[in-house]
């Protein structure tokens, strides 16, 4: 049974008509001004605009009025009716149509002119909707980009971890058993488990990056890395880089993106000693992160996010600073929220044969040699003296006093005597040149019963 004709006019007509209506994409017919002939089912279904509401009618007008960002598209302007005035075909693929509803889609069209017997009577535009395919591009480039921030962290977590193995930790356990120590660990319990900020307070040498360590690890985050900044040590025009990164060319040698430290932390923990040699301007950035989560890249205007908890240390008096107008005050209110005391050695005395024991395990394992013990001698020479190093200062006297001792006994020959004997005076701790000449003068006067003779002499001509 034959259903067209193919010699008969209206019977090709119709089955045209017939392929147009069956076909997945949109299609419009326009006449020679521009005007509507032709609206397929699909093109109804995409842009809401039925053939009724468009036959007759400038369709521009309708579906291709403004672009993606809202602005006016004029019509003359637009690659369909310039395919009508010239009878140039046009293949575009980063426009928009407009539903009836007011919403926009993403559309690939094509637009080709009729021509007959030579002349342009009109144009057909045959289009997709490439929502999906767009998503899935989007979707595509925003996983690369993950895959290239994922790539970078873990190169610059190696570099990191690769540092760590080279530096060698004084401890990985808190030794002792003293009550002072025991206050600290009641401390890092308590703090450990949240995601507060804690500021480590304690003279150098106390084991403030331990104490950091042991927060870390008793926390949901240990899984994650603890990552350390020493603050004092960086070079001022390198923090913000160093906290937070920078891109390629940010800066002369800027030869490549890197990440910072905040990234690499991120899900982590980041500690920051000697917090308070940080720069004044750079203080105002960390507040941003400790309180918004953000920040940028030198030489981005990207804006990075990042699960971090801080812990910052410091031997200096922040409170002083912040009334010396050297340190923020809101910065310093942010990272005291809980503060923990690092104990130093003369507060923890009954903990020195157990330090000495413990650093002399590492030292027989580092030396190969075998020392067994401490001699009674040097055990109460430890026990007296200052500390004004603490926990550091004990551990470099006792392996220097490992690699000229000889197995089993170790034997601390000298303490420093200038040290020794005005620790002798006093058992505060000695912090500043003129409480040593304080000590010193005190110390004169009593041995002369506070009673000074001066003797004048004439200077000679």
């Amino acid at each position: 049974m034959v259903l067209f004709s193919p010699t008969d006019p209206e019977s090709l007509k119709k089955r045209y008509e017939l392929i147009l209506t069956s076909i997945g994409e949109g299609v419009y017919g326009l006449s020679k001004d521009g005007k509507t002939t032709f609206v397929n089912p699909a093109a109804e279904r995409m842009t809401g605009w039925s053939e009724g509401d468009l036959l007759g009618k400038v369709v521009h007008e309708f579906h291709h009025h403004s672009h993606e960002d809202g602005s006016h598209y004029p019509v003359h302007e637009c690659a369909v009716y310039q395919t009508v005035q010239d009878g140039k075909a046009r293949e575009v693929a980063n426009e928009v149509f407009w539903r009836k509803d007011g919403s926009n889609f993403p559309v690939e069209y094509i637009a080709t002119a009729i021509e007959l017997e030579g002349e342009i009577v009109g144009a057909v535009i045959v289009f997709k909707d490439i929502s999906e395919r767009r998503s899935a591009d989007h979707a595509l480039k925003t996983a690369l980009l993950q895959v290239e921030r994922l790539k970078e962290q873990l190169q610059a977590e190696n570099r990191y971890l690769m540092d760590e193995i080279r530096s060698e930790h004084n401890f990985v356990t808190m030794v002792g058993n003293g009550a002072a120590l025991r206050e600290t660990i009641t401390q890092i319990g308590h703090v450990a488990p949240t995601d507060t900020s804690v500021l480590i307070l304690g003279e150098s040498g106390t084991g403030k990056e331990l104490i950091a360590r042991s927060i870390h690890e008793s926390s949901l985050r240990k899984t994650r890395p603890l990552v350390k900044v020493n603050c004092g040590a960086i070079a001022s025009n390198l923090v913000e880089s160093e906290l937070f990164g920078h891109e390629k060319g940010a800066f002369t040698g800027a030869h490549q993106t890197r990440i910072g430290r905040f990234e690499l932390a991120d899900g982590g923990t980041l500690f920051l000693d000697e917090i308070g040699e940080l720069p004044h301007d750079i203080q105002a950035k960390l507040l941003r992160v400790l309180q918004e989560g953000e920040f940028e890249r030198l030489g981005s205007n990207t804006t990075l996010k990042v699960d971090v908890r801080v812990i910052a240390a410091t031997n200096r008096d922040l409170k002083k600073m912040v009334d010396d107008g050297l340190f923020r005050g809101d910065l310093y209110y942010r990272l005291n929220v809980f503060p923990v005391s690092a104990k130093s050695l003369r507060d923890r005395k009954e903990d020195i044969p157990a330090l000495v024991e413990h650093t002399l395990l590492r030292l027989n394992k580092r030396l190969g040699k075998n020392f067994t013990h401490l001699s009674p001698e040097s055990l109460l020479k430890l026990m007296s003296y200052h500390w004004p190093g603490n926990v550091r200062e004990l551990q470099n006297l006792v392996e220097r006093a490992a690699i000229v001792g000889t197995p089993p006994e170790l034997v601390i020959e000298d303490l420093p005597s200038s040290i020794d004997a005005i620790s002798s005076t006093t058992n505060e701790s000695l912090c500043t040149l003129r409480e040593a000449e304080k000590c010193h003068i005190e110390k004169t006067l009593a041995s002369v019963n506070g009673i000074l003779q001066v003797k004048w002499a004439p200077q000679r001509r």
